[in-house]
């Protein structure tokens, strides 16, 4: 039932239009901080938008029954990293202050469901060895010019635990790599036939 939901075409083009939405909100969200980041860095600070814009990549070739490898590994590291960072982030939010916006409690649900509409889809990339020492290099280098450089996300009453967060960060990397690795490694996956129902 769950397989012929998530190769409906239908399902695929909600999807698509959902997180496309998506990340259309989530730079949106970073403007503020965006308008202050150096040029050099503008492509590396908006983390959670840029990891559902790979996965609706993802879906838009995958609705044609076509595949880009790279973009499928970066979609699924980045969007179970970043979509539990979000989830604890939010967490750690309500525990210091004591109270989460609405606004917060949105994130939580989208960011979850983010990062496991990542890893539902593994069966279906076509993602070789290659491809994940790609995505894991642009991850980790992501985590330098966030937490070295300075550019994470703005969260105002966590800046205290920024070193902690980091060492946080750093292994939540590493897992949602090895995850990936895992999920997509076994040559015997679905192939790239028509494998989508008619709408």
């Amino acid at each position: 039932m769950l397989k012929a939901i998530l190769l409906d075409k239908r399902f695929l083009i909600v999807l698509l239009i959902i997180n496309l939405l998506g990340t259309i909100y989530g730079y949106y969200w970073y403007r503020y901080q965006l308008v202050i980041t150096p040029d050099i860095f503008l492509l590396f600070v908006p983390d959670s938008p840029t990891a559902s814009l790979f996965f609706t990549i993802f879906l838009l070739f995958f609705i044609y029954n076509k595949h880009f490898p790279l973009v499928e590994a970066l979609a699924i590291i980045t969007l179970f990293k970043y979509g539990v960072w979000a989830v604890v982030m939010n967490l750690l939010t309500l525990l210091v202050n004591g109270s989460l916006s609405p606004e917060g409690y949105m994130l939580m649900a989208s960011h979850g469901a983010m990062a496991i509409q990542g890893l539902l889809y593994a069966p279906y990339y076509k993602i070789k060895v290659i491809h994940i020492v790609i995505a894991a290099i642009w991850t980790l280098h992501n985590d330098v010019i966030d937490y070295v450089f300075g550019m994470m996300p703005l969260y105002q009453s966590l800046t205290e635990y920024m070193d902690k967060i980091g060492y946080f960060t750093f292994w939540l990397s590493i897992i949602s790599i090895l995850i990936a690795y895992k999920l997509t490694k076994d040559d015997k996956k679905i192939g790239s036939q028509s494998y989508m129902n008619a709408p």
